[in-house]
């Protein structure tokens, strides 16, 4: 039987991709808040025995993938993993699925990854499942600037940043600067002589140095967010522009809404959110971030075919 296009890019839509030359389906399982329960992992196994072929692969955007799934046993699977809380998607001009690093559990980590990933995923990722954009749209989530999640590479890449502050009133001029040692950037320059100083233009504000003072020199200001926009990776490839300022994690919701609602709103069909951040420019794409006319708009630009 030679399944009909239609059918095809019917079932795509769904989160199954059809394996070349067969009439089998990967199916794309979304790992909300970008982990799985152990529970959930022991249904994917399951599954992968009972429907496909016993193996498990993993996509670039670390959603769960069980191929050769036979056209006639994907409503039977669907039926298996909805027991286990677990749906298929990620395909199509939508939201995809949400990104993130190991922040919540890494020393490096400036703030709980997972957490915000489920933010993410329950606002927009669900929230606007019914919503088509001109493009894919893709989120990622990075927990400090080491970058591992590669942020800058998305439509929109978020990084943790906690600000070091200086107190010089209560440095001691200890003869080793614990700071000066801990930071990766070279950013704190001391001499035995002298109090350390510091460079804030090497500074990352990846916190290293934060807590490091014996005295309590150096402390560090709650966790903001770094925001990168119109980053793609692929054929044409572009880094994401940083906006100018940081933001706080009450800041960051909205401010992606409002860039995907700048996206249906200005972008064409087919046009990447990055070609668009390059069209508009930033100095104009910054002034819409900060003002509130996009989401008093929100009912107008979503009704928008």
């Amino acid at each position: 039987m030679k399944l009909a296009e239609a059918t095809i890019k019917s079932l795509k839509a769904e989160g199954f991709l059809h394996n070349r030359g067969t009439e089998n389906f990967s199916a794309r399982i979304i790992p909300v808040g970008g982990s799985l329960s152990a529970e959930q992992t022991l249904a994917v196994a399951r599954a992968a025995q009972l429907y496909g072929n016993g193996r498990v692969s993993f996509t670039s955007r670390m959603t769960v993938e069980l191929p050769q799934i036979p056209f006639e046993k994907i409503d039977a699977f669907k039926h298996c993993i909805r027991q286990a809380g677990l749906t298929t998607g990620g395909t199509g001009a939508k939201v995809r699925p949400i990104v993130s690093c190991k922040g919540s559990t890494c020393v490096f980590g400036l703030y709980d990854t997972n957490a915000l990933n489920l933010e993410i995923h329950n606002r927009f990722y669900e929230g606007y499942r019914s919503v088509t954009l001109p493009h894919k749209f893709k989120i990622a989530a990075g927990g400090c600037p080491n970058n591992c999640i590669k942020p800058e590479l998305n439509d929109i890449g978020i990084v943790g940043q906690r600000v070091p502050l200086l107190d010089e009133g209560l440095c001691k001029e200890c003869k080793l600067c614990n700071a000066e040692k801990r930071c990766p950037m070279q950013a704190m320059e001391h001499q035995s002589s002298e109090k350390p100083s510091f460079a804030r233009e090497l500074c990352n504000n990846c916190g290293r140095c934060v807590g490091n003072c014996p005295f309590g020199a150096i402390k560090g200001e709650e966790t903001r967010f770094k925001v990168f926009l119109g980053g793609r990776w692929g054929k044409q490839i572009r880094i994401g522009t940083a906006l100018e300022r940081l933001y706080t994690k009450g800041e960051v919701l909205p401010l992606i809404e409002k860039c995907l609602l700048l996206f249906k709103d200005e972008a064409a069909k087919g046009e990447r959110f990055a070609t668009l951040v390059e069209r508009l420019g930033m100095v104009e794409v910054e002034k819409r971030m900060e003002g509130e006319d996009l989401l008093l708009r929100k009912e107008e630009i979503l009704s928008h075919e």
